[in-house]
Order: C-alpha cells, then structure tokens, then sequence
C-alpha cells in the first residue's frame, strides 16, 4: 500500500447468492484525488461503492481506510461511516426536513455538535455546492431536481467527511445542471477524496482517474485520452453516446 492511499481493495470479490458482481478488483485511491467510475448497467459500480463505507460487506478481501481494515471491528467499521460521505444515486430521496437548512443540518445535528458548529457547517456546506443563502429556508420539495441534489450533496459535505462518494448523482440531469454540479465539486476543499459514478464520459474528463467496470471486473484505469486509446470497453462508452452528433 502506497503510504499517500487513503482507500485500498485487495482483491474484492461479491457475491450475492450464486451471482458473481464484482471479481478481483484491486484498487488504490490517494487522498485528494477525484476518482470517476463508468461502466454499462449492471457492471457493479454501485456494489463497489457501498463497499468504500462498510454499507456492504466483501464476500472476500479487505477494504482498507488509511491502512485499517475497516471490518476489524465494530469501532473501524463506525468510523469508516463517518470518514466516508455515500450519497445516493437518487439523493432528493434522502431530503425530508422542512427546510434545506434543517437537511443540512441533519448531520451534524446528530453528531452532536454545538450550535454555532453546525450552523458555520450549514453555510460552508451550501456554499461549496452554490445554494444561496435565500434558499435555505425554502422546502427541499419546492426544488428543481438540480437543486434537490445540491441539497443532499450538502448534507453529506456537512458532516465533512473525508471521502466524499456520489453514486452518479448528475442521473437524469440536464447537461447545464450536470455541469453546474460538477462545477461545485470542483469548489470542495483540496484535501477531501471525491468518488463519483458517472454515465456520462463528458462529466468525467478531468478526474484524476478514471476506472472502467464491466461485468464486475476492473477492465481499465487512467485518463480519458489513455483510456480511448487502450481501452475498448470505455471507447465503445463515450462513441455510443455522441452517435449522431449528441453530446454525452
């Protein structure tokens, strides 16, 4: 394990019943980077990252959070859950306060943090994301579906996890509010890890590392350009998704 990994897989293997979802996966994440996961319906990328946070557990190998197994015991397995953000695919389903401020706060609530804590981690969560101050007291249900994700995203940057994981929280997206969205990952502190699924090639050109899934085995890790040019399974992605000339 390189001493700047914060997340390693070694060898990850799931299964549910007698149906294989994810084999030999080897992974390393460093801390700070911004890591894409792509890969065709069913290639296993939500399984594997529920695996970063303990929410699943590997059928064999181990996931280590800066060097600890984090299924050693109950107190590694608890701390994973705070060091490891995981919003959902469909995070608006996660929102059910009054107001974006009291989901936001939620986290934090519960961590049992003071007041004034909470409230500075209210602020700086939705600024990183770009809710304005105006919408704070505003019903998360009064929201467009971009502005809903921004909420949810808040409040698991709220209780400023480490790792940050969105499992492809751009789905169903306008390609405008797709960017926007990824513009404010782009704002979030230097130091935290950020984990996103994605399905679309074009959302995922700047991450430092793109890994390629398909049919549950890591078939490819790089950048963009690397991965057109050696990997098949990612170019046969990205050329589906500008045949006659749409954007991806």
């Amino acid at each position: 394990m390189s001493a700047n990994a914060v997340i390693k897989l070694s060898p990850l293997e799931k299964s549910f019943g007698t149906n294989a979802v994810l084999r030999d996966i080897n992974l390393e994440v460093s801390k700070g980077e911004v890591i894409s996961v792509i890969g065709s319906s069913g290639s296993g990328k939500s399984t594997l990252l529920q695996h970063l946070n303990g929410l699943l557990k590997p059928s064999d190998g181990k996931i280590f959070l800066d060097g600890k197994n984090i299924h050693d015991s109950k107190s590694t397995l608890y701390d994973a859950r705070f060091r490891v953000g995981l919003c959902f695919q469909y995070p608006e389903y996660q929102l059910f306060e009054e107001t974006v401020y009291k989901d936001i706060a939620f986290g934090p609530t519960n961590m049992g943090l003071s007041k004034a804590e909470i409230d500075e981690r209210v602020r700086n969560a939705a600024k990183y994301v770009g809710i304005p101050n105006e919408m704070l007291e505003k019903s998360p249900f009064d929201l467009s579906g971009g502005e809903k994700r921004r909420v949810a995203i808040a409040g698991v940057i709220s209780m400023e996890p480490e790792i940050l994981i969105l499992d492809d929280s751009a789905s169903a997206l306008d390609y405008a509010t797709d960017a926007a969205l990824r513009a404010a990952i782009g704002n979030l502190p230097g130091d935290m890890t950020v984990v996103i699924v994605s399905q679309r090639t074009a959302s995922i050109q700047q991450a430092d590392q793109i890994l390629v899934l398909d049919d549950g085995q890591l078939v490819g890790s790089g950048v963009h350009d690397e991965l057109l040019e050696r990997c098949p399974v990612y170019r046969e992605i990205h050329e589906s998704q500008y045949e006659g000339g749409a954007q991806a």
